[in-house]
């Protein structure tokens, strides 16, 4: 079984997308008492999401799953009967392979949670909005300038349809970082003259090929060392950190020009992306921001943000220092479980709250990092969102795959 990207993003193939009349859906679901959950990427990510999403609201069911792999998908299945056996109602809806996920779109669920590589996202939100489904999904949303574009879409879909969209943007739903950027938004510590952003870590799992693997297999399962699947790490890890500093600004960046490479992690288990990235953003007004990251072990690690204002400095979540001091001392839920609760509040409420847009210029923040560093020249972000050159390939499916290039700087193209 294959899909070609255009079945993906044209939703000719999809199932029971017929098109409603703007509005026909607003406040779809919210009357339900139980809301029908499908899980679609089963892999550590979308076990954690299913899980957090149940405890955000007690009157949510596992309805359907699917995964591109069985094994994944009953090795989560089989946690999830175990541990939350009230709320696991998937009988005999499990579903393998290209298809799964347009299989528990077509189940009968209210809610999508998208949870697959970030390479498949702009495709399966595109068919699960078309269906009129709510959806979960988890960030980065896209790896090219042509999937942001789609998300983008589909999110004004959305919110034609009165369809509810939260993204893994966690800290988006934290309080106290909720608390903190609107204290620096009031103007607490003065004008925001400057920013920089860190995700400095060690190495992260990896998945050895085997005789009986494809490369398609072996890619999508190692899938964070290949930019068409992760994005690279600047995209898939560092966005979170970039997602702060375009909420402070209210705004995202217009250019970057960026210093980065593949020193350390050069094995081919690493695919082709690079291990460190030194990024400067430039935004409208002018104000500039740095960010950092690496996956290296044996090295310092640093996660953080740190927001310089003309008359204070903070953290953006736990402090502010300066002229007008302040300390969050509150309690802080999980924000993994908060932005669930939003979700589901949006849903119950016919609210139709929307991140789509937000999270893609997050996502294409990073992206935009991410081509400035392959190609080693500074990208704008007028040019490089226009772009129609994809990277994700034209045709999935389980046989032979080149593994892409490590780009070189200078030499590389702006992908």
């Amino acid at each position: 079984m294959s899909i070609s990207r255009r079945e993906f993003v044209s939703g000719a193939v999809a199932v029971g997308l017929a098109a409603s009349p703007a509005g026909a859906l607003a406040g779809v679901h919210q009357d339900k008492p139980t809301l029908k959950i499908g899980l679609i990427g089963c892999g550590g990510r979308g076990s954690g999401a299913i899980r957090d999403s149940l405890s955000a609201d007690k009157g949510a069911v596992v309805w359907a799953m699917g995964d591109l792999f069985e094994d994944r998908l009953t090795g989560a299945a089989d946690g999830l009967a175990k541990d939350v056996a009230k709320q696991y109602q998937v009988g005999d809806r499990k579903f393998s392979g290209f298809d799964a996920y347009k299989k528990v779109i077509a189940s009968g669920v209210d809610v999508i949670i998208l949870a697959t590589p970030p390479g498949f996202r702009p495709m399966m939100l595109r068919q699960a909005v078309e269906a009129g489904k709510h959806v979960f999904m988890e960030k980065p949303v896209a790896v090219d300038a042509p999937g942001i574009r789609s998300v983008i879409e589909s999110g004004e879909m959305a919110k034609k349809k009165g369809l509810t969209i939260v993204s893994g943007t966690q800290r988006r739903h934290d309080l106290a970082y909720n608390d903190c950027i609107k204290r620096i938004k009031d103007g607490q510590m003065g004008d925001v003259v400057a920013m920089n952003c860190y995700w400095n870590q060690g190495g992260l799992w990896s998945v050895a090929k085997t005789d009986k693997m494809t490369d398609t297999e072996w890619m999508i399962r190692n899938w964070l060392y290949f930019t068409w699947l992760s994005g690279d790490h600047i995209v898939e890890q560092h966005i979170h950190n970039l997602d702060v500093c375009n909420w402070v600004m209210g705004a995202h960046p217009i250019s970057a020009m960026s210093l980065a490479g593949r020193q350390v992690r050069t094995d081919p288990i690493y695919g082709n992306i690079f291990d460190h990235f030194a990024t400067e953003y430039e935004y409208a007004n002018g104000v500039k921001m740095v960010s950092m990251c690496r996956q290296i072990d044996g090295c310092d690690s640093r996660v953080s943000e740190h927001i310089v204002g003309s008359k204070g400095t903070s953290n953006a979540n736990t402090q502010i220092k300066g002229a007008n001091k302040w300390r969050w001392e509150g309690d802080r839920p999980n924000p993994y479980v908060l932005e669930h609760v939003r979700l589901y509040k949006s849903i119950r409420s016919s609210e139709g709250y929307n991140e789509a847009r937000q999270v893609a210029e997050s996502t294409f923040t990073a992206i935009m990092g991410r081509m400035a560093a392959y190609s080693g020249q500074i990208v704008e972000w007028d040019t490089a969102i226009a772009s129609t050159e994809s990277i994700v390939p034209a045709k999935l499916e389980f046989g032979p795959m080149a593994v892409p290039a490590v780009a070189m700087p200078g030499q590389s193209t702006k992908k």
